[in-house]
């Protein structure tokens, strides 16, 4: 199963994520099939910056998101499409 979640990155102390689409079975900070955006919560407002087209191509497809994931989405205007 595949899974829209974050994976961070950055120095200690100065977090930065990555939206990737990866398998559930890869650990946080594992091997991941795509990069679908990323996530800076330490810049006032904090910095989203999402490819539109690649995230609902992997919701179409079934990927899940996080609740984060999810959230960040949701505040971008991304949503699955009721089918």
């Amino acid at each position: 199963m595949v899974k829209l979640r974050l994976q961070r990155f950055g120095s200690h102390k100065d977090p930065k994520y990555r939206i990737v689409a990866a398998d559930s079975r890869s650990p946080r900070d594992g091997k991941f099939i795509e990069v679908v955006g990323t996530y800076n919560p330490k810049t006032e407002p904090a910095t989203v910056v999402i490819n539109k087209e690649l995230a609902q191509k992997w919701l179409d497809n079934g990927a899940i998101p996080t609740v984060t994931v999810k959230n960040l989405f949701k505040a971008e205007g991304i949503t699955k499409k009721a089918e």
